[in-house]
């Protein structure tokens, strides 16, 4: 039985299949390892995966057909953890096509695959962002998302659908988990975690868009983790009855968060603490693509799973930092 891992030297992607493997499952990994950020950190994920006897890394561009069409002659996959993606809500501004590729022609190829290996189940990453300037609070999966407000949310609400049609028409069954901002030891350098603990350990500026009132649902990455294995582990039925999301295909679709908005104040006051620097704030305005407030309702993950977090935006922001230091070799 082997599982698929795409983005496995991407922060969710690694630590996931580190997890897989540390409960005795074979994984594939996959990666492109493109320079979005620096390709070095990816290699150091790799590394942290470890010499593992029972993981494979291939360097591979998910975009690309002929080189997907290839993996699927070379392997069978029992089951598909799909996390690999464009990653970036203002990049997507600057480079559109990019997301394009990976997130749209990426998730059709890897739909493809999964309906060549018919496997158990296939899990795939969405985003918070499908809910665009929703001013409803929490945000549940019943809410419309049709309004997204930049192209990486557009790219994973249409990965969303397309899901569905697949799900609908080949019977795969499938799951979608819609992030909300993801943050940890490992974590990516275009996030708000990194950015502003880099900026305190070097004395730089931390900008605060929107003025700095924005709240964001930080969920730690062994949360998420966890949801996602449970999510991998429990497949829904194609029973015909309607699924978290509104199919009737074995299709549902699930938020993934701490459910608790906090403050980004909150967040620059834990990282003073835990660096032991005073921040210099500058302030600016709402960036594009972006929303003031993320929230999300995981009751429905509860239910289903017994989905739980349990680490809170003080404890795992300190973890990070304890990462970051040692990392780059703070004393």
């Amino acid at each position: 039985m082997t599982i698929l891992v795409t983005g496995a030297a991407g922060f969710i992607g690694s630590a996931t299949a580190k997890h897989l493997l540390g409960r005795g499952e074979t994984v594939v990994g996959i990666d492109n390892l493109n320079a979005y950020y620096d390709p070095a950190l990816k290699h150091a994920r790799l590394d942290w995966i470890g010499d593992h006897p029972d993981f494979t890394f291939e360097k591979l561009d998910f975009s690309d057909r002929a080189a997907v069409e290839d993996l699927k002659q070379r392997y069978r996959f029992s089951s598909i953890v799909h996390l690999g993606a464009q990653a970036g809500v203002r990049n997507s501004i600057l480079k559109p096509h990019d997301y394009a590729d990976a997130n749209l022609v990426g998730h059709l190829n890897m739909l493809e695959l999964a309906r060549a290996h018919e496997p158990a189940h296939f899990v795939y990453a969405s985003s918070s962002s499908v809910y665009g300037g929703n001013e409803k609070m929490p945000f549940s999966v019943d809410d419309r998302v049709d309004h997204p407000v930049s192209l990486y949310a557009a790219s994973k609400r249409a990965n969303e659908l397309m899901s569905e049609s697949y799900a609908h028409l080949y019977r795969v069954p499938m799951t979608g988990l819609r992030f909300f901002t993801v943050y940890g030891p490992w974590g990516r350098p275009d996030m708000a975690m990194w950015l502003f603990t880099e900026a305190l350990f070097r004395g730089q500026p931390i900008k605060l868009f929107n003025h700095g009132k924005m709240r964001r649902d930080f969920t730690y990455v062994d949360d998420i983790v966890s949801g996602i294995i449970g999510c991998l582990d429990h497949p829904p039925a194609d029973d015909g009855s309607a699924k978290q999301g509104g199919s009737r295909a074995p299709h549902a679709i699930y938020n993934i968060g701490n459910n608790n908005p906090e403050e980004i104040g909150t967040l620059v006051d834990i990282l003073e603490d835990a660096t032991g620097r005073k921040a210099q704030i500058e302030m600016a305005d709402m960036q594009p693509g972006d929303v003031p407030a993320t929230y999300a309702d995981i009751d429905p993950l509860k239910a289903a799973i017994g989905f739980s977090p349990t680490t809170s935006l003080d404890t795992g922001a300190r973890n990070f930092v304890r990462w970051y230091a040692d990392y780059h070799d703070i004393a």
